[in-house]
């Protein structure tokens, strides 16, 4: 007569409650949910910070305060034996405005060979440039040989490929391909010339 086996210990839990090994606790699910969203966020904010000051740089380098601060004394550029952009602007400007990122890429580009001057019609200092050059829109542009010479102008706003051009051609001495090209400008009223005392016959009859 056969023995009785003894009844066989019971086997331990193989996934007794608290262990965790596929990643099916909710717990353990929230705290990675969380550290996810966490991470997601923080590369987020990285990321909308750099793209902020990169803006901010972009659009500060090619504004017309910034050129306005980095152009060349006229006085300067009448002397130092390079040809000349004289650019006549003024902020309140749309069409100035609208072009100074094109403007601060050609300084970019060609300010090694040619001065970029700025002179704002708002400032009564540039009075007689204004008249000299008969500015009654803006931007005015003038571009000056190495002597300081007016060899042509343009008014308006003008295309990058246009202003490259004209740049180009100054450089090398040879005629504008563009001279006396008209765009968009801004209206400017006739300056005020302080009466200089003395009788004006005009003002009779």
């Amino acid at each position: 007569m056969s023995a009785k086996l003894p009844n066989a210990a019971p086997q331990p839990n193989s996934n007794p409650a608290g262990s965790d090994p596929a990643g099916s606790n909710p717990a353990t699910q929230n705290l990675a949910t969380r550290i996810r969203n966490l991470t997601i966020a923080f590369v987020a904010i990285i990321l909308s910070t750099a793209l902020f000051f990169g803006l901010q740089t972009g659009s500060e380098s090619g504004s017309l305060a910034a050129m306005a601060a980095d152009s060349t004394p006229l006085e300067a550029a009448l002397a130092n034996g390079k040809p000349s952009l004289m650019e006549f602007y003024a902020d309140w400007c749309t069409s100035c405005q609208a072009m100074a990122k094109d403007m601060g890429d050609l300084k970019q580009t060609y300010g090694d060979r040619v001065n970029f001057v700025m002179l704002n019609v708002d400032n009564s200092k540039w009075l007689p440039e204004m008249l000299h050059y008969r500015v009654d829109g803006i931007p005015h542009f003038v571009f000056l040989d190495a002597k300081g010479e007016s060899i042509a102008s343009t008014i308006g706003e003008q295309p990058h490929p246009v202003m490259a051009a004209n740049l180009e051609a100054m450089i090398t001495g040879s005629e504008l391909p563009y001279a006396l090209s008209r765009g968009r400008v801004s209206d400017v009223e006739a300056p005020a010339i302080a009466p200089s005392g003395k009788d004006d016959p005009r003002s009779h009859g």
